[in-house]
């Protein structure tokens, strides 16, 4: 008795079912042979993975349900949303866009290849089951391609608000300096009979004038944190324009990153102490790894200055290790959280992409009979108990985090509350394979 063609393509999705692992295994192992996916050789398999099982689940679920029923409807909601969460997933990771949507390419080669195996060793599905599948998976790929991506750019975008709200600061410094400057010349003029001879000229004679010492010292010390917050800032946007545009590479050589880390802490415990804050460090005395050790120590100095700078009681610790195939830096300071500050999206969303990394992580890490090490969420929803702080410039620090992970690919996850503070892990490989 032949089978009628919902029964074949119901057939045909319990067969694909059956051959999950060896699909998988054969995507990973294309996407290893690839010169240009580099940043997926530095993932453990959970975070390879990611969230393509539940879509490759949201398929077969299509492929058995009746057309236009509830369970193909249920499909395609899952198949979109997990396509999202996978956007999500890989632009944590410091995926670049084409690595995205090239892994999709081969994930669809790996799948058309075994749909065809399959038809071929079993007779009883036809070739219109085999066209009716082809074409559900060139919807299912064209719709993981599209949110993913979509997703993807929402993130950049985010990235660029953040930077949007730090500059707009900077041009709120620079009006209130210029007012500060103007009211400081109007003083002088005064004091001098309106005889203006020059900035310069009115700068000594102010710093002359007793009766406005006060007024002076003040304005004396507002100039000078205004112009090194700028300097500073400017600096920033230099680095961060260098990494976006593809001029900064990394150099690949051997190095102590123990050493390196602790050097960078023990250089920033007077920081520490003026500011009444501790800061601990743990981790192995010797961890020798492959990477560009300047970037790194960009990066963790970048995350390590900026936990110091915006925390204003208790400390900053700082941790260090190994895990299989990768080593890990984490920062945790007890400030005030970072989603009430600049460029809220960013922030947003790299904790969401963290708690998307934790979820698939945790379902790999099970089946291998082990925990996830990715950061968890923290417990508290309670409302802000601590005072939010908007610093400048903090979006755009996130963001050359960000940019480094990504040159070095490494994994940024993050996890904050207004009740336990702000912690950063960056996951680096400790190998770079057939890469420079």
């Amino acid at each position: 008795m032949s089978l009628t063609p919902i029964q074949q393509l119901a057939a045909l999705s319990d067969l694909l079912a059956a051959r999950r692992e060896a699909i998988l295994a054969a995507w990973r192992k294309l996407e290893r042979a690839d010169p240009e996916q580099m940043t997926g050789r530095a993932l453990t398999l959970g975070q390879f993975l990611d969230h393509i099982p539940p879509i490759l689940d949201a398929y077969e679920l299509r492929l058995r349900s009746r057309p236009g029923g509830m369970n193909a409807r249920a499909a395609e909601v899952e198949k979109k949303e997990e396509g999202v969460k996978h956007g999500l997933h890989r632009w944590q990771q410091g995926y670049r866009l084409k690595e995205l949507i090239s892994e999709c390419g081969h994930l669809q080669f790996c799948v058309f290849e075994e749909l065809g195996n399959l038809v071929a060793t079993h007779p009883e599905l036809g070739p219109a089951t085999l066209l009716e599948a082809h074409r559900q998976l060139l919807d299912l790929i064209s719709d993981t391609i599209s949110e993913s991506a979509a997703q993807y750019e929402r993130m950049q975008q985010a990235e660029a608000a953040s930077r949007v709200v730090d500059l707009m600061k900077a041009l709120s410094t620079m009006d209130e300096l210029e007012q500060r400057r103007a009211a400081l010349i109007h003083q002088a003029v005064h004091d001098l009979n309106n005889d203006v001879i020059g900035v310069s000229m009115a700068a000594t004679l102010v710093g002359r004038t007793q009766q406005v010492e006060a007024d002076r010292m003040e304005a004396v010390a507002f100039l000078e944190r205004a112009t090194q917050g700028l300097t500073t800032m400017l600096g920033e946007l230099m680095e961060l324009a260098r990494l976006e545009a593809g001029q900064e590479k990394r150099k690949l050589a051997a190095f102590d990153a123990a050493e390196l880390i602790a050097t960078l802490c023990e250089g920033s415990q007077p920081f520490a102490r003026g500011r009444n804050l501790y800061l601990k460090t743990e981790g192995p005395l010797q961890l020798v790894v492959e990477g560009d050790a300047e970037k790194v120590r960009r990066l963790a100095k970048n995350l390590v200055g900026n936990a110091l700078k915006y925390t204003g009681e208790g400390g900053v610790s700082v941790s260090w290790g190994e895990e299989k195939e990768n080593w890990w830096v984490t920062v945790k300071d007890t400030g005030p959280g970072m989603l009430s500050g600049a460029g809220q999206s960013l922030k947003a969303g790299l904790q969401e992409a963290t708690a998307s990394a934790k979820e698939s992580d945790e379902k790999s890490a099970a089946i291998q009979g082990e925990s996830s090490q990715v950061l968890a969420a923290p417990d508290d929803t309670a409302f802000p108990t601590k005072p939010a702080h908007n610093p400048p410039g903090e979006g755009i620090g996130l963001s050359i985090v960000k940019r480094l992970c990504e040159l070095l690919d490494a994994s940024l996850e993050t996890a904050s509350s207004t009740e336990t503070g702000t912690t950063f892990r960056v996951v680096f490989p400790r190998r770079y394979r057939n890469c420079a």
